[in-house]
């Protein structure tokens, strides 16, 4: 008889990072506002942290709510303020019973004082969890972040705490919202767009760029799986040559 070969379940990607796409339109073909699709969209990211646990994916951040997002109308930025307000509140008992420690990474600017407290609240009390990390992109752009990345480093050298030279792609990186985090190995995009939006320019840069036609609202653990067996399938080369 032949020799049976054992089967090797391939290892999930350490970090998964999410482009929620697809609310806007969601809600458009249901004849809904859109603040309706970001509704759901909340309901999404639930059952999303719920999967990455679920496989094994130890980092998942989301681009929740860019810097670009400021030119939408009041409206519809009051719905996605008043939505990360409500996730923090009512979610954080179901993620501290999961191991989920959660970090708000972007900048802290332009964000009212009650929610920056709702938002340290939720990080102090899921800090002791380490079951999965959970960065929530919340006022985030990429190039504000390396901007204030910048601003902190040059502030540094004028101060005399730091030489220019000494200044490394690790000592930039010790800067960022990500710090602590490794990069992430896969960006996801729902929706079919095929854009970086501004997300994670730096952390990216060797990322796996996978794109799901399903709208976010729609998106289910099955997906995420997808995702990951796309991942699997690819050759991670990172620069180097095929081994």
């Amino acid at each position: 008889m032949p020799e049976e070969t054992a089967q090797i379940t391939p290892r999930p990607p350490a970090h998964v990072a999410i482009i929620m796409d697809g609310n806007g339109r969601w809600a458009a073909a249901r004849r809904k506002p859109r603040k309706f699709g970001h509704h759901k969209g909340v309901e999404a990211v639930r059952r999303c942290v719920e999967a990455a646990g679920n496989l094994g994916i130890r980092y998942l951040t989301i681009y929740s709510f860019s810097t670009e997002n400021w030119s939408r109308p009041e409206d519809e930025i009051k719905a996605l303020f008043d939505l990360m307000r409500s996730f923090v509140e009512k979610d954080v008992n179901r993620l501290l019973a999961n191991g989920v420690r959660v970090k708000v990474i972007g900048a802290r600017a332009n964000l009212t004082t009650d929610l920056i407290r709702l938002i340290e609240d939720v990080e102090k009390k899921t800090s002791g969890n380490d079951r999965l990390f959970l960065n929530i992109a919340f006022n985030y752009g990429g190039r504000d972040e390396l901007t204030r990345v910048c601003r902190a480093l040059a502030q540094k050298v004028k101060s005399g705490a730091l030489d220019a030279s000494d200044i490394t792609e690790d000592v930039l990186a010790a800067e960022l919202d990500t710090a602590g985090t490794p990069d992430p190995d896969i960006i996801l995009r729902t929706s079919g767009e095929q854009r970086l939006s501004n997300f994670l320019p730096w952390q990216s840069a060797y990322a796996e760029f996978i794109v799901l036609d399903v709208l976010w609202p729609d998106f289910e653990q099955e997906n995420l799986e997808e995702a990951l067996n796309i991942y699997n399938c690819r050759e991670r080369r990172q620069g180097g040559l095929s081994s």
